[in-house]
């Protein structure tokens, strides 16, 4: 079975944190913090699709930058506080219409992240 066809990095990020508005794309030793987890998802080889899903323009250009795709802008209705994660999961795996059997989740402020 090819692992890499069958899944999809999906990176929550919105952009309106109460504490630390657009942390997700604050400078952390000199990149983006979201860079790191892209990158790393990208270079692991095992997913055929990494997207972002945010409700923030700024953010989707610069997950651009980095190698992720943006297909869509996340609805404000799943950008507040208490929006599940699998909501947001949910809601980008019909936004992209397709069917994998295996999505990853990885979060935007992991920039210790390593490839095993």
């Amino acid at each position: 079975m090819n692992l890499r066809n069958n899944s999809i990095a999906i990176i929550p990020a919105r952009g309106g944190s109460k504490r630390i508005p657009l942390k997700n794309i604050k400078s952390f030793y000199g990149s983006p913090m979201i860079s790191y987890s892209i990158e790393i998802a990208v270079k692991s080889n095992l997913f055929s699709e990494v997207i972002v899903s945010t409700d923030s323009k700024k953010i989707a250009e610069i997950a651009n930058e980095y190698g992720a795709a943006t297909p869509f802008i996340r609805p404000k209705k799943l950008s507040d506080d208490y929006t599940p994660v699998i909501d947001v999961i949910r809601h980008a795996l019909n936004e992209i219409e397709n069917q994998y059997r295996y999505v990853c989740i990885i979060y935007p402020t992991a920039p210790f992240i390593q490839l095993k």
